[in-house]
This record gives structure tokens, C-alpha cells and sequence, in this order.
């Protein structure tokens, strides 16, 4: 059953069909650009979709079919981030959605083309994986506007990245291309147009959702504390891994091995 939630006055939008979820950002006449109320409701939308609507994977998009998002909507700065005390707000808002896209129990992956900078450049940079065609190009502007990028988001870009071409990227502003940024280990793959890439993006989500949902929480729990060096989540991923021996779909995963047929897995 395909579910459906606006969110941000519709700026962002959050759909379901067959284990997987999508999250769109709508704002086509900015390039996509993410809005105060996009960064707030981000978090909002990540839960709609991996609790109440039971995705298996997220898809993370730009509406349109040309950009995937510019960044942060700089025309709202004038308000937004008019003074320092407004700018500390906004920032915090940021990170809390870099948190969201981080931290959400099941895999995103990003799905780039055209235009990705700064804030957008970060929520790709969150997650856990990003496919792009060959429109697709990379910057993050910050030190041309005259402010710094959030210390949370500047560690996903690093890990990511790798750290020469994150420095090129933040000490220049300068843009990149898809193919430059594959040859970092940024890119799982690049396409040459925008339908391989969605044949692929689709392909690689519809893998993922016919998996064990508490094996794939397992696993990426156990990524993000070895790429942080974080031993909480390490217990916590040990603590999870185990579980997963007493699952209902541990037993069948096993049944169906045996029985050669394809499992169906419930996250139980």
C-alpha cells in the first residue's frame, strides 16, 4: 500500500510503496534549495517513513529531474540567519537533520543529478549510500559566503570523501564534476543519463527492502561506529547483532534456504 505525508508545506514530500520510501525535496524554482521548515521537518519526514509507514530503505531525491538540491535557501537569510544568535538556530537545525539522515535505522541512499552544493551537498554526504548521472556537480560554498559549514556535516563529508578532496572542496567553493568526485570513493556508481540512473537507484532499494530488516539495522549501526570510532554504538550494534539470532526471520531465512525458495522477511 503506497503512503503518502507532505510535510513543510509541502516542500518535502514523503511516499512509501513496497518497502520503499522516498523523500522528495520540492522547490523546483530554487533548484531545490532546503528551506528553514524543510531542515525542521526532515527529521519529521525520516520518522513518518521508517516507523509509521515501514519503509525498508529511503530514497533521497530532488523533484523536477534536474537538481538534486542547491543548499540551503539563501534568500530566507536576511531572516533566518540575519544575526549570530539566529544563525547558531539555524545551524542547529541543520545538524539535527544531518543527525536524522545519519542516524535513521535504515539505509538511504542518495540519488543525484544536476545540482548538489552546500546543505545539499551534506544531506548526500549523510547518506549511507549515492549513486549520480553525469549532470551531477558538487560544491560547498560556504567559505564564499563568508560562514562555516557545520563541524557534524564537515565529518560526513570527510568520511565520505577522504580528506584532500573534502579540503579542496571547503578552502576553494569550487564546483567538481560526478566523474571527479566518483574517483574519491564519494559515488558508489555514475550513469550516463537520468533513467539508468533510476533504474539503478530503484534496483539497488528493491535489494535492500527484500532483506532482513534487523540484519540491515545490525550492519548499519555497526558501520557508523566504526567509521566514527564510536564504542557506544559499537556495544549497541553488538547488543543488536545478537538479537538477531532469536528473530522470527533469522528462522525463516533459514526455512527458506532449505526449502529453496525466496524468504519474506518482517522485521521481527
Amino acid at each position: 500500500m503506497t503512503r503518502t505525508h507532505e510535510f513543510a508545506d509541502g516542500k518535502l514530500v514523503a511516499a512509501t510503496d513496497a518497502g520503499i520510501g522516498t523523500l522528495t525535496f520540492h522547490n523546483e524554482q530554487r533548484k531545490n534549495a532546503i528551506t528553514a521548515a524543510m531542515w525542521r521537518d526532515i527529521p519529521r519526514a525520516l520518522h513518518f517513513l521508517s516507523v509509521d509507514a515501514g519503509a525498508r530503505v529511503i530514497i533521497v531525491a530532488g523533484a523536477g529531474g534536474q537538481d538534486f538540491s542547491a543548499g540551503a535557501d539563501i534568500s530566507e537569510f536576511a531572516t533566518v540567519r540575519k544575526d549570530a544568535e539566529t544563525a547558531r538556530a539555524y545551524e542547529l537545525d541543520n545538524s539535527i537533520a544531518f543527525r536524522a539522515i545519519r542516524s535513521v535505522r535504515v539505509p538511504t541512499i542518495a540519488a543525484i543529478r544536476g545540482i548538489c552544493y552546500g546543505g545539499g551537498f551534506g544531506v548526500a554526504a549523510a547518506c549511507d549510500l549515492r549513486l549520480a548521472d553525469e549532470s551531477a556537480r558538487f560544491a560547498i560554498p560556504a567559505a564564499r559566503l563568508g560562514l562555516a559549514y557545520p563541524a557534524d556535516a564537515v565529518q560526513d563529508i570527510v568520511l565520505a570523501l577522504g580528506n584532500q578532496t573534502t579540503r579542496k572542496l571547503l578552502y576553494t567553493g569550487l564546483p567538481i564534476t560526478a566523474r571527479e568526485i566518483e574517483t574519491s570513493g564519494f559515488l558508489l556508481e555514475t550513469f550516463s543519463d537520468v533513467a539508468e540512473l533510476e533504474k539503478a537507484v530503484f534496483a539497488l532499494a528493491g535489494s535492500i527492502a527484500g532483506n532482513a530488516p534487523l540484519s540491515i539495522a545490525a550492519s548499519k549501526l555497526a558501520i557508523r561506529a566504526v567509521t566514527e570510532s564510536d564504542n557506544v554504538l559499537m556495544s549497541e550494534a553488538e547488543v543488536l547483532g545478537t538479537s538477531t539470532f532469536e528473530s522470527a526471520d533469522y528462522a525463516e531465512g533459514r526455512a527458506a534456504f532449505a526449502e529453496r525458495r525466496k524468504p519474506v522477511f518482517r522485521g521481527e
